[in-house]
């Protein structure tokens, strides 16, 4: 495999976060699909959201370790995106720092809609198993 250049790195450490930005969108709207057909007990739907999150995650997670590899050998092992951004020319890093801002605030976006299905989906089976099971403490003595 040929080495490449900084510039090159670079280019493609840009492109990673560009490809994570529309990513997260994609997620977003996932999410938000899945809330729904939660809401609506609609297990089929869930599992095919399910089946078009897994990719998106598995891809976006792949580009963090590219990131994460690009990063630590443009600045140095305990280097991180906070380190290349100041190291990087004026335009360049401008853009790439708005642009690992705006990821950051995605990522952070979907960490909440997903503990909010999670948390959904969660009660709705602690429902059912109420109703399927009974309450185990529902007769126990005071």
């Amino acid at each position: 495999m040929s080495r490449m250049t900084r510039e090159q790195a670079l280019g493609k450490l840009s492109a990673g976060v560009s490809a994570d930005l529309d990513a997260c969108q994609a997620i977003l709207a996932l999410l938000a699909r899945q809330f729904d057909a939660a809401l609506r007990h609609r297990s089929a739907e869930l599992a095919d959201l399910a089946e078009q999150l897994t990719p998106l995650l598995d891809a976006m997670e792949q580009r963090r370790v590219q990131r994460v590899s690009l990063v630590r050998a443009l600045c140095g092992a305990a280097a991180g995106m906070a380190t290349l951004i100041a190291g990087v020319a004026a335009a360049q890093g401008e853009q790439l720092a708005a642009d690992w801002q705006a990821l950051e605030q995605l990522v952070l976006e979907c960490k909440r809609l997903n503990v909010r299905n999670s948390a959904l989906l969660t009660e709705q089976f602690s429902i059912m198993q109420r109703v399927l099971h009974g309450e185990e403490t529902l007769y126990e003595a005071r």
